[in-house]
């Protein structure tokens, strides 16, 4: 996956395209594999990077949503169940199976959530994961030993889905191209090409270079998420779906915060969401908040309220609270959810998706989540199919491999009595079958660390760079592996030594190298805490 042969190939092309894309996150690289696979004709261009926005700043879980079970929303947790179940099937090399634990601490507790997650299972089906199991006081002290132990009756152990978000996404571009998409990242539209008001194609920008390009299209899809209102206003003055974007707060701990491989999840924060502090990458993720914002950046800004917020819930579920000093790194992720009702809080917002298209013919996709995105690409192209001439052909998403699949080069499971043995994933499990050719095209020296605090080798910054279409220091750092969200301040000191050895493979002169620290810089001041 190269950006120059992907530029080169959409400019190259003279006929219109059966699709085009708006939107590099996991909606819109979801919709890029299932034209592609289809057999369409598909360009997909992305204005940032992938997954920039709010596809790399999940709580990194695939799960049904046991909250919107709460609340009644079954048809979203059956769809998302079979979802959950279908990308753990398709991608087990990003998927692994990870286990909850709910500590209880009044006596209808534990009867309460089993019987709620006993259905939770029943849901799932044939893609159900390992079945729940309600636990003793000193299960729940085994499982989790750092859980407050002052009143603790018992717990409700579950399972649900676990995965690197980012490089999911940078996986689904892989598919797309494997498929015969071309896709850009750093093409931002800032056009429409219409035919007497009926939408023909798109204009876009290479940032890079500056040169404006148009394609034609027979169908254009605005899968843009959260900045989905950009592109109705360009199409149209007034847009007839209202976005109410909510911003979800993370903060990044150490590991020692948990002292083993099982997930907390805290059932009841004032804000009515639940809270999760779950082990990922070495270190624990703990968030999230929810509470509505007008604007939508690009580098969304933790709330002094949030941070504190998460702190003071997580501190009650652990024997040692975490304070601002053990906070290694903090993120924001926008949620594109869809108003219906003014003065709904966003945490009572559906997160279901909807198809809508204007009068143009210009497709959107909004709301939805990441576990459901592959069936939120299918109903887009099934929409593009109803209103195009394109040839009528059945989605295949279900059973197409993400690129990478290797059933034995599965991530990892921790669940059951087994947990405390499990051993962390590997940090190159990600990659499935592309380690093997990691292997074979870099030196062995190329795979050891450059950090102490993190695992960060050469050979993920060449990989990045040759087939990944890495293009900045942020590309490498924030998305093709997670450094920036594991530990901002060690990506600082990492960044010289990483951005020397891109400037290497891509030729760059030293002002480059000097810019994109710059830039880098820059980006990291969102992921520290904010000042009080």
């Amino acid at each position: 996956m190269n950006r120059e042969e992907q530029l080169q190939k959409a400019i190259q092309r003279r006929e219109p395209w059966d699709v085009i894309v708006i939107g590099g996150g996991a909606t819109g690289l979801g919709i890029a594999v299932d034209a592609a696979s289809r057999g369409y004709k598909t360009l997909l261009l992305e204005r940032y990077d992938f997954a920039k926005g709010t596809s790399s700043r999940s709580t990194k879980l695939i799960h049904g949503g046991v909250r919107y079970l709460q609340s009644g929303d079954v048809r979203l947790v059956l769809e998302a169940l079979k979802e959950r179940g279908i990308m753990c099937r398709n991608a087990p090399h990003l998927v692994r199976e990870c286990s909850f634990v709910i500590p209880t601490y009044d006596w209808w507790e534990t009867p309460f959530y089993g019987a709620g997650l006993k259905i939770y299972d029943l849901m799932a089906g044939k893609l159900g994961l390992s079945p729940t199991r309600l636990l003793s006081r000193d299960e729940t002290q085994r499982f989790i030993p750092n859980v407050r132990t002052v009143g603790l009756r018992g717990g409700v152990m579950f399972s649900d889905g676990q995965f690197d978000d980012a490089r999911m996404a940078i996986a689904l571009a892989r598919t797309a191209v494997d498929h015969g998409a071309c896709l850009l990242n750093y093409a931002p539209v800032t056009g429409f090409m219409k035919n007497k008001q009926t939408m023909g194609g798109v204009q876009m920008l290479d940032a890079f270079t500056g040169q404006t390009l148009s394609f034609s299209a027979r169908v254009v899809i605005n899968a843009t998420g959260v900045f989905a209102s950009e592109l109705m206003k360009l199409d149209e003055p007034i847009p007839q779906i209202k976005m109410s974007p909510a911003q979800g707060t993370h903060l990044v701990l150490d590991a020692a915060f948990l002292s083993g491989q099982h997930a907390i999840l805290v059932p009841h924060t004032a804000d009515g969401r639940v809270l999760f502090a779950v082990p990922w990458q070495g270190k624990v993720v703990v968030g999230t908040t929810d509470h509505a914002v007008a604007d939508t950046p690009a580098e969304p800004q933790a709330r002094r309220s949030e941070v504190d917020f998460i702190l003071e819930h997580a501190g009650t579920y652990m024997t040692r609270p975490p304070t601002n000093e053990d906070v290694r790194s903090v993120f924001c992720g926008l949620r594109p959810l869809i108003s219906k009702d003014a003065d709904a809080p966003s945490s009572q917002l559906s997160r279901t998706h909807q198809i809508h298209v204007a009068r143009s013919g210009l497709i959107h996709v909004l709301g939805g989540k990441w576990t459901t995105y592959r069936k939120m690409a299918e109903d887009a192209v099934d929409a593009a199919q109803s209103i195009s001439d394109l040839p009528d052909v059945p989605c295949r998403t279900a059973t197409i491999p993400i690129h990478g699949y290797d059933p034995g080069s599965v991530v990892g499971v921790v669940v059951g009595d087994d947990a405390g043995s499990t051993e962390p994933p590997a940090p190159l499990g990600n990659y499935g079958t592309d380690l093997d050719e990691m292997r074979a095209r870099y030196a062995p020296t190329d795979f050891e660390s450059i950090s102490e605090h993190l695992f960060l080798c050469p050979a993920q910054v060449k990989w990045a760079v040759e087939r990944e279409m890495a293009q900045t220091l942020e590309d490498v750092l924030a998305r093709r592996t997670p450094c920036l969200f594991l530990d901002v301040e060690e990506s600082l000191r990492l960044a010289p030594r990483v951005v020397a050895q891109m400037a290497d493979i891509l030729a760059r002169p030293p002002e480059w190298a000097e810019q994109q620290i710059n830039d880098f810089t820059h980006v990291a001041r969102y992921f520290r805490l904010p000042e009080s």
